[in-house]
């Protein structure tokens, strides 16, 4: 729900509890993201992440969510075709992150158990089915440490870290993604198993010790 004034933002902070994160509503990659502890904090921040948001985004709407401490981000990858079919694989470990963007990715994650890893796969496979998903996409949440876990949102997209799945599950993604699109019934047997581990590392253009975007 998009938070039109910070009356409203401090009735839901109070309701859900601080700490709470503030988040762009058209956002991603980090951008228009607070996290504040208090009313005080709140009124000092509220502005600032809906000014972020404005410059990066072209949009100022903003909404909270309850900030969770030492969570994991875990993603599930999903593919569908046009009729009606959908799998889900299991999870990639996203948590290693600057900066709100990720450095290190590897399935499975060593958080995650088979009972866990069970329930994410049904949720999603349930969600895409649900809403008729087509070609592939990732569905990403956050796992707090009691292993509860919660939606944030589904990426509609072939994303950089593909490929761990692709190497544990003997699998093409890409080539799957282009016969859905030309009409074929996903290919994928649903008894598809897990083997190995598989890691993927970012190498950024930048300067190693500032930081700054470097390419060279």
């Amino acid at each position: 729900k998009v938070i039109e004034d910070i009356a409203e933002a401090k009735k839901i902070a109070q309701k859900i509890g601080y700490p709470v994160i503030i988040k762009a509503a058209a956002g991603g990659g980090g951008k228009g993201l607070r996290v504040v502890r208090s009313t005080t904090n709140l009124e000092e921040q509220f502005p600032i992440a809906q000014n972020e948001a404005k410059t990066a985004f072209g949009d100022s709407s903003i909404y909270l969510e309850k900030y969770l401490l030492k969570a994991r981000h875990i993603e599930i990858q999903v593919v569908g075709d046009k009729k009606g079919n959908v799998l889900a694989f299991g999870e990639r470990e996203c948590s290693i992150q600057r900066k709100h963007q990720k450095l290190l990715e590897e399935t499975p994650s060593p958080f995650i158990d088979e009972k866990l890893r069970r329930k994410l796969i049904k949720a999603v496979q349930e969600a895409a089915h649900f809403i008729g998903y087509q070609s592939l996409g990732t569905f990403e949440f956050l796992v707090d440490e009691r292993k509860k876990f919660y939606f944030m949102e589904v990426n509609t997209r072939v994303q950089v870290e593909h490929p761990i799945t692709e190497m544990v599950y003997a699998i093409d993604l890409i080539k799957e993604q282009i016969k859905i699109a030309a009409g074929d019934k996903l290919s994928f047997s649903p008894h598809l198993r897990l083997h190995g581990h598989s890691i993927e590392c970012r190498i950024n253009a930048e300067d190693a010790e500032t930081f700054i975007p470097s390419p060279g």
